[in-house]
């Protein structure tokens, strides 16, 4: 079943499993989310709810916000994220949705806005090498070296790697593990970095990757020529000749 919830990044830290390995993990402080908006397939088309995070201050809040949540009845929420889930026609408006709606084990995709860096060279940008330090590389070690085309057609193709804003985007992290789900404090667990600074907004829904269990194979090989000199009697009489 689909599920998804609304966070925020608390910040990461390390806790130790069974076997007393450091395991680095991010706390995301996830929910309470209300449902303020349902869609369904008779209407709009399709079924999704529409899930409201974070209260805040009400002036801060456009018309047509004030009166989308007023109409729900919900008070004012800050963060409004649409959700297709599996679910969504057993769902209604006002309804909460808390981080016990995973549990442990779980895999999950994480997005966020990733930090902003602001304007940026090619070289912390795109990763590209710098110009040689000596023999008179002047000071131009990390720009952009040379890059125009020949005289056909004597400009930048697009696409090209170059210098600019770097950051700010929104960022997808797939197949993250739940390690621990605390509904008490709203807390919800993750094995591993997620994009976004502390007290960054994130949404958590289930993985899309199809989580495959490998058949391993204890079959030995049926090929005789394939197998060891002590398994192939032909190859043992051979080496011995």
């Amino acid at each position: 079943m689909k599920k998804a919830i609304i966070g925020k990044k608390v910040g990461m830290t390390q806790i130790f499993d069974e076997t007393g390995k450091v395991v680095p993990v991010t706390v995301i402080e996830a929910g309470p989310c209300t449902v303020v908006q349902k869609k369904t397939v008779e209407k709009e088309g399709y079924a999704s709810v529409q899930l409201g995070y974070e209260e805040t201050a009400e002036r801060k809040l456009t018309k047509p916000e004030k009166g989308h949540l007023a109409k729900a009845g919900v008070g004012a929420l800050k963060v409004l994220h649409e959700f297709r889930l599996e679910n969504a026609g057993e769902m209604n408006v006002g309804d909460v949705i808390k981080a016990d709606t995973f549990k442990e084990g779980d895999k999950v995709d994480v997005t966020g806005i990733s930090k902003g860096k602001g304007y940026q060279g090619v070289v912390k940008r795109w990763g590209q090498g710098r110009t040689p330090m000596s023999h008179g590389g002047g000071p131009v070690h990390r720009h952009a070296g040379s890059m125009g085309s020949s005289a056909d057609p004597a400009r930048i193709m697009p696409g090209k790697n170059q210098a600019g804003h770097m950051g700010d985007e929104q960022v997808t992290v797939q197949n993250l593990d739940i390690v621990k789900v605390d509904s008490e404090l709203n807390m919800i667990v993750i094995r591993g970095a997620i994009p976004g600074p502390k007290g960054g907004i994130v949404v958590i829904k289930n993985t899309v990757k199809n989580q495959k269990v490998k058949q391993v194979s204890v079959a030995g090989t049926v090929n005789p020529q394939k197998q060891s000199a002590r398994m192939n009697p032909q190859k043992a009489s051979a080496r011995n000749r």
